[in-house]
């Protein structure tokens, strides 16, 4: 399974990738970007929203489902998209 990955540490917040792509990416409360969703990870706007990232921040993983629960980008679930909070419901 692929997922897309945003590096908090890499991560400026200049929010090229929500205005280019919002399908996949909005801000968090740190004004950082996250992934919103993990559906249609061919489109030209999430390919064009990752290779606007100044800081090459966003990146598009190939998981498996004991990687994608362990994650530490799943730590922090932001509690709105799809992409990395349904795993934390199973879990409850």
């Amino acid at each position: 399974m692929k997922k897309i990955v945003v590096n908090k540490e890499a991560c400026i917040g200049c929010g090229a990738c929500v205005a280019i792509d919002s399908e996949h990416f909005a801000f968090n409360d740190e004004g950082l970007s996250h992934p919103i969703s993990a559906e249609n990870l061919e489109s030209s706007d999430l390919s064009n929203a990752i290779d606007s990232c100044p800081t090459s921040a966003i990146s598009i993983k190939e998981v498996d489902g004991e990687e994608e629960t362990d994650s530490e980008d799943n730590d922090e679930c932001c509690g709105e998209c799809e992409c990395c909070c349904n795993h934390k419901e199973a879990e409850e």
